[in-house]
């Protein structure tokens, strides 16, 4: 090295420009015009034209001014593989146990299942039986893809009797036909969580799932709606039926000739806008309280004559209602109802004392 050369220190932070030598010690000024003196085995020479311009340590890196940092290179995101089927959307949503097997003390994560070739912002909520909502979940879920949404437990699901589930759908960086927004809210029977015969396998999964619908076919699922004036109904003439008032002595049973026949539809479909998470008991349950509900409301009209329509099938329903009937209706009169007026699967029912 020589007068003039600038140089860094090999043991400690900093150089400078080189004064002056003398022998093996180089004295070494910095910026503000002092001398240090320094072996000179303990100096290298950094550049012998341009000036030092600023100190160097073991964990600084320098970048030259006139070659900017590289910027990260950023990831493209995978294509999306489309199916003829997906140009449909098919949301459902399904409650997952971890432990089928201990429904008392399992917990639960709710799954929500996007079978369409779109991007859906969406949101899931909760309410118990007052009138505030809880968000749940809220974001991005991609094209046909399975989203877990949280975890809960027994001691929640008072907080989630009811369940919404808002959507937007679309695509990125390609055309595609637009989708309505929707709004899909739901009535949650908790107590299936405690039935093993409530939790199925389905197209989506091989394990045991509550699985609701959210959207077939691009359309939103109808909520259940129970008209809570024929529900009022049925309870007081149940009741009416354990609590019969008594019979004056000598008083006649009023008569009274229904020449109209009353036609009621037993079919499932005909019953229940929804049935998503019902199994067969379920159902056949619940036909058979309309058909009581109907013979109830009529039992004391004598004469009244009503066709049941059962449809054909197994002959399920028809055994059950005949066996119902038979235990509560004994004095009625039973036939097959007109086979040009109502086809076959149809029972008439007469009233009788």
């Amino acid at each position: 090295m020589k007068v003039g050369d600038y140089v860094r220190f090999l043991n400690d932070v900093g150089g400078g420009r080189v004064a002056r030598i003398e022998g093996k010690t180089v004295y070494v000024e910095d910026e503000d015009g002092f001398e240090r003196p320094t072996p000179s085995s303990q100096v290298v020479v950094v550049d012998t034209k341009k000036s030092y311009e600023r100190p160097l340590d073991v964990k600084t890196r320098l970048v030259e001014p006139d070659q900017p940092q590289p910027k990260p290179v950023e990831a493209k995101p995978e294509p999306v593989f489309e199916t003829p089927e997906g140009e449909k959307l098919n949301i459902q949503l399904a409650y997952e146990p971890r432990e089928v097997k201990h429904l008392n003390t399992t917990t639960f994560h709710p799954v929500l299942v996007n079978d369409s070739n779109y991007y859906l912002y969406f949101t899931y909520m909760t309410r118990g039986d007052d009138t505030t909502w809880l968000t749940r979940y809220h974001g991005l879920i991609e094209p046909n893809f399975q989203l877990e949404l949280d975890e809960f437990g027994h001691n929640d699901l008072n907080q989630m009797t009811h369940i919404a589930v808002q959507l937007v759908a679309f695509k990125q960086d390609r055309h595609f036909a637009l989708k309505n927004p929707a709004l899909v809210e739901q009535r949650l029977d908790v107590t299936k969580f405690f039935k093993l015969h409530c939790f199925q396998t389905n197209a989506y999964f091989d394990t045991p799932v509550l699985a609701i619908d959210i959207v077939r076919n691009d359309l939103p699922a109808r909520q259940l709606h129970i008209d809570s004036s024929e529900l009022e109904e049925a309870m007081r003439s149940k009741k009416a039926e354990r609590h019969p008032e008594r019979k004056k002595p000598g008083s006649k049973p009023q008569q009274t000739r229904r020449d109209e026949v009353i036609v009621q539809d037993l079919h499932i479909a005909e019953l229940l806008d929804n049935l998503n998470g019902l199994s067969h008991s379920d159902m056949l349950n619940y036909q058979l309280d309309k058909f009581n509900e109907v013979m109830r409301a009529h039992q004391n009209h004598l004469g009244q004559r009503i066709v049941f329509i059962h449809g054909k099938g197994e002959g399920v329903l028809r055994r059950a209602i005949l066996e119902e009937l038979k235990r509560h209706y004994p004095t009625c009169e039973v036939q097959d109802a007109s086979f040009k007026e109502y086809g076959f699967g149809a029972t008439q029912v007469t009233i009788h004392r």
